[in-house]
């Protein structure tokens, strides 16, 4: 089987782009599940049901969310009521939503796990202890994992902690493809950053001289989204669905 994740999808010009592109690449893949990190998808920064709907309307399956999962006050009751969308399974309990899903295609499942890393982003519960409660609960091989953090050493470990025990762990955040793409202990893949569904002229999305503009003076900056033309990242994961064993990880970079 194989299963396309896309990169944070950023914007409205991130939306229309994969909007554009995802019939094709499915085709072209031969995607049997699509996952989308749509923490930004909205305009501005976050996401609303209004950019959920779009990305499920689609043909997205699960969409993944990150740091900004609550950003938007209006998702409240969503995350309660929509089983395919994630927030970071390592927030505190009692949080609204849920941090692992399921897709079922008879007789195949596949569990999708969202989590988030604590080096340089909010103090959650422990990813990693968390990742070890979920597994004694998940009944099937099929596992993929998003691992929304900001430290690449946080996800390398991540990786490695969980080779041989899920089929993929994805890292999401930096919005910066990473070429580290591998099959950890024969068994896992792995990447430390799928990258970015957004303008590719930008900086992580955003009109790069308005970050420049804060770096250099030190002053508050309204981010605006770049108007450049879109791009996509991401990764299509090939794997054995009787045994959840990851055979191919492949970079996917896909512009007009």
């Amino acid at each position: 089987m194989n299963l396309l994740f896309i990169g944070d999808v950023f914007g409205v010009s991130g939306c229309d782009f994969l909007e554009e592109q995802l019939f094709d690449l499915k085709r072209k893949y031969n995607i049997d599940v699509t996952v989308v990190n749509g923490e930004n998808s909205a305009p501005g920064n976050g996401i609303t049901p209004a950019s959920f709907d779009r990305l499920m309307r689609m043909g997205v399956d699960v969409v993944t969310t990150g740091n900004h999962c609550f950003k938007r006050r209006e998702m409240t009751e969503l995350y309660d009521q929509n089983e395919f969308l994630l927030r970071p399974a390592n927030y505190p309990e009692g949080a609204v939503g849920r941090g692992v899903t399921y897709i079922d295609m008879c007789p195949v499942k596949i569990a999708v796990v969202n989590l988030m890393g604590t080096v340089y982003l909010e103090n959650l519960d422990n990813p990693f202890r968390k990742m070890d409660e979920i597994l004694q609960e998940i009944d099937t091989p099929n596992i993929f994992v998003d691992f929304h953090a900001e430290a690449t050493s946080e996800k390398k470990a991540m990786g490695f902690y969980l080779q041989n025990k899920v089929t993929a762990v994805i890292g999401t955040h930096t919005h910066v493809q990473t070429a580290d793409e591998c099959i950890l202990g024969g068994h896992t893949a792995y990447i430390t950053d799928a990258g970015m569904t957004g303008p590719e002229d930008s900086v992580l999305g955003v009109k790069s001289e308005l970050i420049i503009q804060k770096l250099k003076y030190l002053a508050p900056v309204k981010f605006e989204e770049s108007e450049c033309p879109a791009f996509l990242n991401g990764v299509v994961v090939t794997f054995d669905e009787k045994s959840g064993k990851a055979t191919n990880i492949q970079r996917i970079i896909s512009r007009k």
